[in-house]
């Protein structure tokens, strides 16, 4: 099978069809056909027709099992289709910006960042390739640092973006000036957001909304500002707004949607279903909220398996919600709580307790301080696990990083809490 992707990767204009990849597990009814949005908006001279077709169908292929090998022959047929896009024909620079977004894609999603980042940084070397690719690929670059917390350099490419947009947008080609100014301004936002500069992040995403041509991403941001200043209603009216979005492909219009990794379209669904749930854990309608918050989980586990660190983070905000119901119920759900933190925990692959340097790498740092914080508050009602709980509690705070915000802060539940925690499941990262 990857013989014959191969040979139709060579295929210089005809328009091949390719067989459906054989595929296992539930598919999400909510999930978008895999990865439209790396070519549905590209159509005519800006891209390859064959190329475009092999990125589907290489992407298809490596979510089809959803195991390492399928991964790398999907990884393999992009390698592939890479090397037949000749510098010579007018659209390759523009199909080599795809299926380096391709990969970068496949790459984040198995958890090798290093490499998706190096993919997505050869993007800036194609001189000739559209203006939206290339905020494709910094809005890309500013979502996979963030969720590495390596928030400096996350401004540092934010910034470029703004700059490249503002210096390319008068002879931009490919790509609408105004939405790709709205992206780039976003992104900035978004990174002040995750930094806890709420007053900063409103100054690049109030009204961005409203933009025509906004994509989900750019949306979702704004929303989960909201969310974060308690304007709940408001939010709420926003996620809805991205899922229907999402669902309806209004995203994948032209080229200004392009997008890959931790901003693709498959992830800002997730995160807009995830963040529904919590807002309605926090307006105290919990029937709501764990319907929303379990098709997150199933839509989490349909696009990268049931044993990613994301199903973690999604079940986080599920053990969360059900921590909240029982303060406020006066109800008791320990255990439920307890099997849910704990599978989390192992998901996110967090590191032993005895591990208590506070300066040592922890992936996914967050969610699993809030994950062991409230763990460790369920642990400590029962006086067995006290010690056990107290234990655990002292790693949670001594992991926690957020600025706006204190542990005890993020895990309080009281109608007078002037904060809320929002957890960004494209990122990994609470606001």
């Amino acid at each position: 099978m990857i013989r014959v992707a191969i040979k139709l990767c060579r295929a210089a204009t005809s328009v091949v069809s390719l067989p459906t990849p054989r595929t296992t597990g539930r598919l999400s009814l909510s999930l978008p056909p895999p990865f439209r949005l790396l070519h549905d908006g590209i159509n005519g001279a800006d891209a390859n027709p064959v190329a475009r077709q092999m990125i589907n169908y290489a992407i298809s292929h490596a979510r089809s099992q959803k195991s390492d090998e399928s991964y790398a022959q999907g990884l393999l047929i992009l390698e592939q289709c890479l090397s037949t896009q000749s510098s010579e024909v007018p659209d390759a620079e523009n199909s080599r910006g795809l299926v380096f977004l391709a990969m970068s894609t496949l790459l984040s999603e198995r958890g090798d960042f290093s490499e998706a980042i190096e993919k997505l940084q050869r993007i800036q070397d194609l001189k000739h390739s559209s203006l939206g690719i290339k905020v494709a690929a910094m809005e890309a670059l500013v979502g996979l640092h963030l969720e590495l917390g390596q928030d400096d350099t996350s401004t540092v490419v934010a910034d470029k973006c703004l700059e490249l947009v503002e210096k390319d947008v008068p002879k931009a080609g490919g790509g609408n000036p105004l939405v790709l100014s709205v992206r780039a301004k976003a992104a900035k936002g978004f990174v002040e957001l995750i930094r806890g500069d709420l007053q900063l992040a409103e100054t690049f995403l109030q009204g961005r909304e409203e933009t025509e041509g906004s994509t989900g991403s750019v949306v979702l941001s704004y929303g989960e500002f909201l969310h974060a200043t308690q304007n709940l209603s408001l939010a709420k009216e926003i996620y809805q707004k991205v899922i229907q979005g999402v669902a309806e492909n209004k995203d994948f219009s032209d080229l200004n949607a392009v997008a890959a990794c931790n901003m693709s379209s498959a992830e800002v669904l997730l995160a807009a279903t995830c963040a529904l749930g919590q807002l309605e854990a926090h307006m105290g309608n919990f029937g709501g909220a764990e319907e929303i918050l379990t098709r997150a989980l199933s839509t989490a586990e349909d696009h990268f398996g049931s044993h990613h660190p994301k199903v973690g983070a999604v079940l986080t905000c599920i053990a969360l919600m059900f921590r909240r119901k029982a303060m406020q119920e006066r109800s008791s759900s320990l255990l439920i709580q307890e099997g849910l933190y704990r599978k989390a925990i192992e998901l996110l692959k967090a590191p032993q307790l005895e591990t208590d340097d506070r300066e040592a790498k922890v992936d996914r740092r967050d969610i699993v301080a809030l994950a062991r914080g409230g763990y460790a508050e369920a642990l400590c009602v029962q006086q067995n696990r006290k010690a056990e709980g107290e234990k655990m509690k002292t790693w949670a705070e001594a992991a926690w990083r957020n600025s706006r915000l204190s542990l005890a802060e993020a895990l309080e539940i009281s109608e007078s809490s002037s904060k809320v925690p929002v957890i960004d499941a494209r990122t990994c990262r609470a606001l």
